[in-house]
């Protein structure tokens, strides 16, 4: 298959590059192009992530684009970096969106990055498609997550906004990403419990969801055959957990058993000196694969354990 993929010099483009690039013919969109290292049977193409440009030709006869462009939310949510996180997001899906338009031979399908932060911090039942609660204004949320909700929001209106009915629309509300790969979250968690701070973050309730890299990679080629697919699908293992109960079972698959717990008013001032936001671990994201599941997806990794096992192993073999 010829697969495009906007903003895949990222660490989810970079997934799947590793994965996919000695089976398909891949063509990753870049801003700074000269800055991407790909193997020999992937290509690079410059892009500006806002306007159609020359890039557009590769769309066409394309089996898929997969528009995974968006500047990283690791950050304070400053108004220039709220600007540039929405903008990216935005202009970059309009342009997608352009593209396809613009195309004699169409891609079949678009799948559109988008977020589980979309859903309502909640713990009591968790979020599917069909009867998950999208996140809204709660009176005590903080601006930060009302922030991130709006986010997810204008990105999934922008792209079905441009969609067009000759190509099909995936919007791909996606949990955190777990792999082997320096960079990534499950290094920044290994890091964090190797200097026992892997404990309880606040009171520990709220929900972690998650998707190990295999298994996202393996949804998105299920994605492109399973033509009955379209609109939100939710790229999430089946088994969220408690935030304490993730990070227990991570010390205990990494042999680190000490992790002392971080009260709120202390991961704010941590947040603040690291430049990051609280929200990305207190708000509660309890996230699952309604809709995969219903079409015969299999994961192969539906257990935090077992997907801890695994990544733990890559990151040694590697």
């Amino acid at each position: 298959m010829k697969l495009i993929l906007p903003g895949g010099s990222g660490h989810i483009g970079r997934l799947l590059v590793r994965h996919l690039a000695h089976d398909h013919d891949l063509v990753v969109l870049a801003r700074r192009p000269e800055r991407v290292r790909l193997p020999a049977s992937a290509r690079v193409v410059a892009w500006d992530g806002r306007s159609p440009g020359p890039w557009v030709a590769e769309l066409e006869g394309a089996d898929a684009v997969v528009n995974l462009a968006g500047r990283s939310v690791d950050c304070r949510y400053g108004p220039a970096n709220r600007r540039e996180i929405l903008d990216s997001r935005v202009l970059s899906t309009r342009a997608v969106g352009e593209a396809i338009a613009a195309c004699e031979r169409p891609p079949a399908v678009w799948l559109q990055m988008s977020t589980a932060t979309i859903y309502a911090h909640r713990h009591d039942a968790p979020n599917d498609e069909a009867t998950g609660l999208l996140g809204g204004s709660e009176p005590d949320a903080p601006d930060t997550w009302r922030f991130s909700i709006d986010v997810a929001r204008s990105w999934e209106r922008c792209a079905e906004r441009w969609a067009s009915p000759a190509t099909r629309l995936v919007l791909l509300r996606t949990a955190m990403v777990m792999d082997a790969s320096p960079g990534g979250p499950f290094a920044a968690l290994r890091w964090l419990v190797r200097l026992a701070l892997g404990g309880r973050v606040g009171d520990g309730r709220q929900y972690f969801s998650w998707i190990h890299g295999a298994d996202f990679v393996r949804a998105l080629l299920f994605l492109i055959e399973e033509e009955s697919l379209a609109g939100p699908v939710n790229l999430a293992s089946p088994g969220p957990l408690p935030q304490a109960e993730f990070l227990r079972v991570l010390r205990r698959g990494t042999g680190h058993f000490l992790g002392l717990p971080t009260p709120r008013w202390l991961l704010e001032v941590g947040a603040f000196c690291l430049r990051t936001e609280s929200e990305l671990v207190l708000k509660s994201r309890r996230v699952v694969p309604g809709r995969l599941l219903d079409a015969g997806f299999a994961f192969r990794f539906p257990d935090w354990a077992d997907a801890v096992a695994d990544l733990h192993r890559g990151v040694h073999a590697s």
